[in-house]
C-alpha cells in the first residue's frame, strides 16, 4: 500500500514543477540588478569568509593535530579517536568555503 504512494507523490511533484519553475523565474525578474560596488562588497566578503576560516581552521588543525599525534605516541589505541578531533576542526574551513561560495553565486 505504501509503495503505491510514492509514485503519486513523484507525479504530483512533476506536474506542479513548470508551475513552480515560472513562479520563480517571475521572483528572478523583480530583483533589481546589482551595482558593481555591491557586488565588490559581496566578493570582499566571500574572501574575509575563505580568509577566517582558513586560518582558524589551521590554527585549530596545529593544535589538536600535535596534542593527537602526543597522545597517541603515548597510548596508540586513542589515535583513530584523536583523528576524529582533527576532522572536526578540519570541518570549520569546509563550511567557510561553502559560505564563500554561496556568496559567490549572488554575484554570478
Amino acid at each position: 500500500m505504501k509503495l503505491t504512494r510514492i509514485p503519486a507523490i513523484a507525479a504530483a511533484v512533476l506536474a506542479a514543477a513548470p508551475a513552480l519553475a515560472q513562479e520563480a523565474a517571475a521572483t528572478a525578474a523583480a530583483v533589481p540588478a546589482r551595482t558593481p560596488m555591491e557586488n565588490a562588497a559581496i566578493a570582499l566578503a566571500a574572501a574575509a569568509t575563505m580568509f577566517c576560516s582558513v586560518i582558524g581552521a589551521g590554527a585549530a588543525v596545529g593544535k589538536v593535530g600535535a596534542a593527537a599525534l602526543g597522545a597517541a605516541a603515548e597510548k596508540p589505541e586513542v589515535l583513530t579517536k584523536s583523528i576524529l578531533f582533527v576532522a572536526l576542526a578540519e570541518g570549520l574551513c569546509v563550511l567557510g568555503f561553502v559560505i564563500s561560495i554561496m556568496l559567490i553565486q549572488k554575484i554570478i
